[in-house]
Formats: C-alpha cells, structure tokens, sequence
C-alpha cells in the first residue's frame, strides 16, 4: 500500500472531525467558528473525547449557537446542559467558561472570528492568540487549528504531536509538509482528525 493509499483509508476509516461529529458544519462564518471555540474548550478539560462531543451535541440543541445566543442563557441553564453532555466533574467551571468567552469574542471582535484572525499577522500567530480565550491553552489551539484549517487554508498544513503520533502508528510521515502532500487541501483537517483518531484508539 502507498502512503497516499493508506492516507485514503484513514480518511475512510477515522476521517471524521471533532465538530461534524459534534453536529457542527463548520463554514468561514461567525456562527461555526464560535462553536468551534465552545468544542475547544469542552476539550481543554481533563475529560473524554466522546463527552466533550456529546456535550456539544447538549449546547447546540439548547440553540446556544452564537456568542449572543449563548449569554441569553443562565448560568444553571448551561450547568444542566453539560449535565446532560455527561460532563459533570467541570460543569460548574465550565458553565462560566463558555460564558466568558462568549462575551469576549462579542466584545472584542464582534461575535466573528474572523476577525481574530485577520488580526493575527501569520500563522504562527494565529493559535498565541487564540490562547487570549478562557481556557484555550496550547493543546486547546491545536484543537481548533486542527479543525479550522479546513476553511482557512493559510493556517495549513497545521500538525501536532497527536496528529505525528497517529501517523507513526500508521507508517505515515509525520512531517507537516508530507502529510498534506498525501491529500487534497481541504481533506488534510479530516487526515489530522483520523490520525488523532487512531493515536487515541491505541491509547
């Protein structure tokens, strides 16, 4: 099998992002790119994968889909719904969280993100800032870099340890330049999300 053969079948076989398992058709517009951000911070916990992406199914049926949307609701209203999520150790913490960077991104940049990152003087600048938000640390910006980089080709090809560790278990190069040569461009965000995929399958 060739390497581009065998990145065809991750795709196939794990190529499936955090936020469209989550239910999130993530688009270059404010309402997407802000639940990334929620999706992101559910991940900055010390929780399972599958939690943070059922909690985010919870907030996304609340209708908590834009920053204004979410600081419409309650504090308790967001405690039940991570409740529901399963994510129950950090509900209350992250209750206030999600509400603090709602109000950020509101604040500073309109609700859209998109302007964070034409604020962002290249790439590398890009995940620093992104770590302004409320529990986005370095992990956290991989998350959503991952992610994103499927709708903002200039932050491509973003790839981290997790998305190396899943290439070597699967006898891909882990070079960014190489793994993003394997695929189309707008498929490499699904190639990162397989191989995390199966890095934490082995885990």
């Amino acid at each position: 099998m060739t390497q581009r053969e065998r990145a065809r079948h991750v795709l196939e076989s794990h190529g499936t992002t955090w936020a469209e398992e989550a239910g999130t058709t993530l688009e270059d517009t404010p309402a997407p790119l802000f639940q990334l951000v929620c999706l992101t911070q559910l991940f900055s916990a010390p929780i399972g994968a599958s939690v943070a992406v059922a909690t985010m199914r919870e907030l996304l049926d609340a209708g908590w889909t834009t920053p204004r949307h979410l600081l419409d609701s309650t504090w308790q209203e967001r405690v039940d719904a991570l409740g529901r999520g399963g994510y129950r150790r950090y509900d209350e913490s992250t209750a206030t969280y999600l509400e603090q960077a709602a109000r950020m991104v509101q604040d500073r940049w309109q609700g859209d993100l998109r302007r964070l990152h034409e604020e962002a003087a290249d790439a590398g600048e890009f995940p620093r800032r992104l770590q302004e938000l409320p529990r986005i640390g370095p992990t956290g910006a991989d998350i959503f870099c991952r992610e994103v980089q499927a709708v903002w080709p200039d932050l491509r090809p973003h790839v981290d340890d997790k998305v190396r560790a899943g290439a070597t278990a699967v006898g891909l190069p882990t070079g960014a330049d190489d793994l993003a040569a394997l695929v189309e461009g707008d498929d490499l965000a699904r190639l990162t999300a397989g191989l995390v995929r199966i890095g934490l399958d082995r885990d």
